[in-house]
């Protein structure tokens, strides 16, 4: 599945493979300092806005330092965007979950034991297991890299069980950089993911979350479907979301969309699992497909063109909206 035909880049400086690798000509914000703190074995925290550039801060110092990275994420469609993306920019990448087969799993795993992997994204529950330990744990790796790191939090939107034991990396991999990074921590889940990751003297990179190219605004619910046509009546040509609270409302409202003659696809977590990835790939890769979700869809999708989210339900909290 493509991934035997790249090899682990030679060592490289950041602004190297900034530019050699993804194509941009310098760094933005704290993405230097971040990445300069890592490569020189700290650990981190790092809170950074939806499309900061939080990837290249943990992609980075692994292909600079020439042995494996290690990513955690819970988001499988963000594992597979990121290798994809990867893959094609010939960094040799691959990731481990439940999607793969058993023979796919073992492929994976005796290229990080060869040494033949730059980047490998994996699921918390999965690398936790005492066999991948057992394998992992004799790879060289230059970094581990925590993503969705709110998910260790009680305090956090987002908690999920699996990243409790995360802290147990320290110890199979001593003196190895880790590195928690998310785009939403208040300051209570901030001091949570660093008890709980067990990071040890990590600094703090904090971005600002002012994003001036978006605009917010909520108003009263009184015609939902009305509005909402009148809100896509100048997007038609516009790749957006739509979220809906229940798997019923979506594809009602899908349907709707379809009749009013927009490219509109459901999603949602009772969908066959070949049906949800086909209309998320024509979400990726048609033009202005409007996807009607629940918040089952949407985290960890890179598509630059997305010009709108329009919400039919009340999120839960303010945070969640953002």
């Amino acid at each position: 599945h493509g991934r035997m035909n790249v090899t682990p880049p030679q060592q490289r400086t950041p602004g190297q493979i900034l530019r050699d690798v993804f194509g941009y000509a310098q760094f933005r914000g704290e993405q230097a300092d971040i990445i300069d703190h890592l490569c020189g074995g700290g650990d981190a925290l790092v809170l950074m806005p939806t499309g900061g550039g939080k990837s290249l801060c943990y992609q980075i110092p692994a292909l600079a330092q020439g042995s494996m990275g290690i990513v955690v994420s819970p988001l499988i469609a963000l594992m597979r965007d990121q290798v994809r993306a990867l893959l094609e920019a010939g960094v040799a990448a691959a990731y481990l979950n439940s999607t793969l087969s058993p023979a796919e799993q073992r492929e994976v795993v005796d290229l990080a034991r060869r040494g033949d992997l730059a980047l490998l994204y994996i699921a918390p529950e999965r690398l936790l297991q005492a066999d991948t330990l057992a394998e992992l744990g004799t790879c060289r790796v230059s970094l581990i890299a925590i993503d969705e790191a709110h998910c260790v939090s009680s305090w956090g939107h987002d908690f999920r069980q699996d990243y409790l034991d995360l802290h147990r990396l320290k110890t199979v991999f001593p003196g190895v950089p880790r590195v928690a990074l998310t785009a939403t921590a208040d300051e209570r889940t901030r001091v949570d993911v660093v008890e709980r990751l067990a990071l040890t003297d990590p600094r703090v990179f904090i971005s600002g979350f002012d994003r001036p190219n978006l605009c917010y605004s909520v108003q009263p619910k009184s015609d939902a479907r009305r509005q909402l046509a009148a809100f896509l009546e100048d997007r038609r040509d516009q790749a957006g979301i739509v979220y809906c609270l229940s798997r019923k409302g979506v594809e009602s409202t899908a349907e709707w969309l379809v009749q009013q003659g927009y490219h509109a696809l459901p999603y949602h977590a009772g969908l066959d699992a070949d049906v949800r990835t086909r209309n998320q790939e024509r979400f990726l890769t048609e033009d202005a497909v409007v996807m009607v979700a629940t918040v089952a869809f949407g985290m960890g999708i890179d598509k630059p063109d997305v010009r709108f989210v329009a919400h039919l339900d009340l999120p839960k909290s303010i945070e969640a909206y953002y």
